[in-house]
């Protein structure tokens, strides 16, 4: 902090290619062009409409008045010499906020993530700050990417957080202290694998409606005892959300298996409990939309699954485990065709959609 008035006391932070600095009146026209994207003004509190005259504000007005008092520290970033976005530390004393927002044509190239690294590093090295917070509206899976490659420890889902715009959101939550190394600390689940037959990749939200079909389907409900009633669009949302958090932690990687020549969702696979007290196991699950049952193809998506979750380059793991209901047919032949074998059975464990209880038959594999 140099104590002189803006711009003057911005200091200019660079790593080679991405640069920040301070606005410039030049910054109005892309800041405005930024603010009424339709990704930012869905994932934040930005004015709905924004006016050029907003940007103006923004640009001459607030951020000078953040560096002059010391209420945020707010700078523009800038690659290949041309305005990407921000990236702003708020707040004064030793616990902050980070906030962060690239123009589109910057996005997809690394950019935010220099950027972010920069601010917090200054923050903490010349800003004095002790820990850098942030957060995010649940399923902005952007922002949390950055967050998650910048070393922020995850710490989950904070209910009803966020006021935007008259509406009430709950956040996604992570934070930075000093002396934290500027890497992720967990390996974010997620990978993409392709049979002859099938594609398994991460929930997209595309995939929304024909989860919704699946999770009203009877069959489904029966054995899936837990789902919300009634199950839509919202619910869906929720769904996918925590997979990506999920993802992010470490703790569980699930897949969309579909069609390899339409991409059409055709059921899950997931391998659960990757963070437990036995870091080399694991737990299998699936379920299949109406429309894709009887075909096998649960059968070789939980085969393709198991084998990444072996394999030294995928999940590493040493041993599965699969619980099904006595009475689900279809799910009991499916782990047996992939391989499993039964190592017991739990009496009246599972409860079903009619408020009754099943057995629960336990099964394992054991890598080879």
């Amino acid at each position: 902090m140099t104590g002189l008035p803006f711009p003057l006391g911005v200091p200019v932070l660079t790593d080679g290619s991405v640069t920040l600095r301070a606005h410039t009146p030049a910054d109005i026209d892309p800041v405005y062009e930024m603010a009424t994207d339709p990704a930012m003004q869905r994932w934040t509190a930005i004015s709905v409409p924004y006016r050029r005259s907003d940007a103006e504000e923004f640009v001459t007005r607030i951020i000078p008045r953040g560096w002059d008092t010391a209420q945020g520290l707010s700078w523009a970033i800038e690659l290949d010499g041309r305005f990407a976005g921000n990236v702003d530390i708020r707040g004064p004393g030793p616990v902050t906020d980070i906030g962060f927002a690239l123009h589109p044509w910057a996005r997809g190239r690394g950019a935010m993530r220099a950027a972010v690294d920069l601010a917090v590093q200054y923050a903490f090295s010349e800003g004095g700050k002790e820990v850098v917070h942030w957060r995010s509206q649940v399923g902005n899976e952007a922002s949390l990417r950055v967050a998650h490659a910048c070393g922020f420890s995850m710490h989950g889902l904070q209910p009803g957080l966020l006021y935007e715009r008259g509406r009430v959101h709950d956040a996604w939550t992570a934070s930075i202290r000093f002396g934290d190394a500027p890497m992720p600390k967990t390996r974010w689940r997620s990978s993409l694998i392709e049979t002859a037959d099938l594609r398994l990749r991460p929930l997209e939200e595309r995939d929304l409606d024909r989860i919704v079909e699946a999770c009203n389907d009877p069959l489904t409900r029966r054995y899936l005892s837990w789902l919300p009633r009634p199950y839509g669009i919202a619910q869906a949302e929720e769904y996918r959300a925590d997979s990506i958090w999920q993802a992010a932690t470490g703790s569980k990687e699930i897949w969309a298996f579909c069609d390899v020549a339409t991409d059409e969702l055709l059921g899950t696979v997931a391998v659960m409990g990757l963070r437990g007290v036995d870091d080399g196991s694991g737990e299998v699950g699936y379920w299949t939309h109406p429309s894709a049952r009887g075909r096998g193809l649960t059968t070789a998506a939980v085969r393709a699954a198991v084998e990444h979750a072996f394999s030294a380059a995928g999940l590493d793991r040493r041993r599965l485990t699969l619980y099904a209901a006595a009475s689900n047919g279809a799910s009991n032949a499916i782990a047996r065709a992939a391989g499993f074998t039964v190592f017991g059975t739990q009496h009246l464990a599972e409860p079903l959609g009619d408020g009754s209880f099943d057995d629960l038959v336990g099964y394992e594999l054991v890598r080879s």
